[in-house]
């Protein structure tokens, strides 16, 4: 069965999710850092899915999983500004423990897509030339 729209996967509609979950967590957050900590969790957040959503369209696998990539790189830095706002006392460890764990659960999701994708794109051993040099 071939999926029809990014919708479909799990990883974008979790990654959905992880972007309410940060734009709640950061309501609470002091007027102050709206426009500094406040607007990069967000921006990493809206990343994620935005980018799995435009990989998944390219139509192409190794354009997909350099987008998934870049998600990736979006999740390790949406973790480091959930932290940063735990330390500067924006949020605490209870508050934001459950967007860590969604965030870490939607990282573990990417990084098997992006493993998967990658073992369909290489050449099997049975399919390669003999080396004959």
């Amino acid at each position: 069965m071939s999926l029809k729209s990014h919708k479909e996967l799990t990883v974008w509609q979790k990654a959905m999710d992880l972007v309410v979950s940060c734009y709640c967590l950061t309501e609470s957050f002091p007027k102050d850092s709206r426009f500094e900590l406040t607007s990069q969790i967000r921006r990493a957040a809206v990343s994620i899915p935005s980018n799995i959503a435009e990989g998944f369209h390219r139509h192409s696998t190794p354009a997909y999983i350099n987008h998934l990539r870049i998600a990736l790189g979006s999740q390790a830095e949406l973790e480091t500004q959930l932290e940063l706002a735990v330390r500067l006392r924006h949020s605490s460890v209870q508050a934001t423990a459950p967007t860590m764990e969604n965030l870490d659960h939607v990282g573990r999701m990417l990084h098997r897509l992006v493993t998967a994708l990658e073992k369909i794109r290489a050449p099997s051993a049975e399919r390669r030339e003999p080396n004959t040099a």
